[in-house]
């Protein structure tokens, strides 16, 4: 069975300098040079799409496994969601679920894109692995982010891809939405100063269940915001402009997730509650 809860953690990548001792530069920079030219391919023995087995894996979830299981479904603003050009979809995390939910909600079958999920290098193993690898996810360390990995993620963007990537670094059971890791808008940055004009979009997605645990027949509410575009921020000065870029994405989950609780205002979840596994 596969696991998803460990997707896009990113709980030391893109760490500021004041959390952890600095690693050697060749390990940790992208190199960053703007071009003109098409961007290249990127090298599928990192992550691609299997002609087999997409076809049926996520139209399973979306028409069998997701309707059977959940109450209700209901999903608002996906009018925001872009058609075109590169995009991370920026979702809070709240159960493994949201693997899931999240391309029922922006995936193929609604923009006419697939989504690629970064995930935890210790879940691309085995069969397991296999399995992620061929539905388009890709590995990366979050305690030590090889450099190809990250590269791969700018490579996607610049191919004009659709990356998933949870920013606050885990799942949270609580409600509340928890500070966010500033890996997700330095990649976006880097990608956008690697080709000026590429036109990368943030867009943020909150999700909220009836449950701290989704159990049977539960109900989610999904809720998706206005994108942020990387172009907005300057290029030049990407240690500011992350921390720009992660504060209006964090106000912008911030502002979803008080309009869901203030539209469903299911039952308190218990502290307990909060902590346990689902």
């Amino acid at each position: 069975m596969i696991s998803f809860d460990s997707m896009i953690s990113l709980n030391s990548f893109g760490r500021d300098s004041s959390d952890t001792p600095p690693a050697p530069k060749q390990d940790m920079e992208i190199t960053t040079h703007a071009s003109s030219s098409p961007p290249k391919k990127p090298a599928t023995g990192i992550s691609r799409f299997s002609p087999w087995l997409m076809p049926w894996v996520y139209p399973l979830g979306r028409h069998v496994v997701l309707p059977t299981y959940f109450g209700r479904i209901e999903v608002s603003g996906q009018e925001n969601l872009p058609t075109d050009g590169p995009v991370i979809l920026a979702p809070t995390h709240r159960s493994r679920w949201d693997a899931l939910l999240v391309p029922y909600a922006a995936g193929r079958d609604i923009t006419g894109h697939d989504l690629r999920f970064m995930v935890s290098a210790d879940e691309v193993k085995g069969l397991q692995g296999w399995f992620i690898r061929r539905l388009g996810g890709f590995p990366i360390d979050p305690k030590r982010p090889a450099i190809a990995s990250l590269r791969h993620g700018v490579e996607l963007l610049e191919n004009r891809e659709s990356l998933v990537i949870f920013p606050e670094g885990g799942i949270f059971r609580d409600r509340q939405v928890h500070s966010l890791k500033p890996g997700l808008a330095r990649l976006a940055l880097q990608a956008e100063a690697n080709q000026p004009g590429l036109g990368v979009k943030i867009v943020p997605i909150s999700l909220h269940y009836s449950q701290a645990v989704p159990g049977w027949r539960s109900q989610v509410a999904i809720r998706i915001g206005e994108p942020l575009k990387a172009a907005n921020y300057d290029l030049e000065q990407p240690k500011v402009s992350a921390k720009r870029l992660t504060a209006d994405l964090e106000s912008s989950l911030q502002e979803l997730t008080s309009n869901l609780l203030a539209a469903h205002p299911w039952p308190a979840i218990a502290p307990a509650e909060s902590n346990t596994e689902g």
